[in-house]
């Protein structure tokens, strides 16, 4: 999948896997680091608010990179394996808070594990229903999760393999072959 015949484009495919596991796991750190359990109030939907805006403020700057990378493609997985994780911990953060203040905001108590568990089972739509939200705060964040996730996975998307095309046609004007990563398929396969 990620083969090249370029030793310095392997080490570089390596590297950027690299950075963004790295990435995802300061994120995660910082998850169960941060002080969280908090008492909910304007200050905290504030926060989401912002972390959402954060989130799009990162999603153009990656575009943006993707755009003017080298290897366009590979700039796409390491932006994805930026944003994907960052969405699901801001969710997650929002969510224990909202559990953290009030035990009968869901089915059942949010460690910040289950916080974050939930979190990916909205984002995945598989909803187990092991845990739901009960209050109206909780489940008016898990709308807004929804619709962020589908912008997040359609248009974003959409975007993204976009700014890899004119990455791609921008660097075919003056480069070598892309070989960072394999052509996505075209219509009908």
């Amino acid at each position: 999948m990620f083969a090249t015949k370029d030793p310095v484009g392997r080490r570089m495919v390596l590297l950027g896997l690299l950075r963004g596991l790295v990435t995802a796991v300061l994120l995660l750190v910082l998850y169960y680091v941060l002080p969280l359990d908090r008492p909910l109030d304007v200050a905290a939907g504030i926060g989401l608010g912002v972390g959402l805006l954060v989130f799009a403020a990162l999603v153009l700057w990656q575009i943006d990179a993707i755009t003017r990378a080298d290897r366009p493609r590979l700039r796409a997985v390491e932006a994805l394996s930026i944003l994907l994780p960052f969405l699901l911990v801001l969710f997650a953060a929002f969510y224990f808070m909202i559990g953290s203040d009030r035990a009968d905001a869901f089915t059942e108590p949010l460690t910040r594990t289950d916080a974050l568990y939930f979190t990916v089972t909205v984002f995945t739509t598989v909803g187990f229903g092991d845990i739901a939200p009960t209050s109206e705060v909780a489940r008016v964040v898990a709308m807004i999760q929804m619709l962020v996730n589908l912008v997040a996975l359609g248009v974003i998307g959409r975007v993204v393999l976009g700014a890899v095309q004119v990455g791609l046609r921008r660097r075919s004007t003056g480069a070598g072959p892309d070989a960072d990563l394999p052509d996505p398929p075209g219509p009908g396969g």
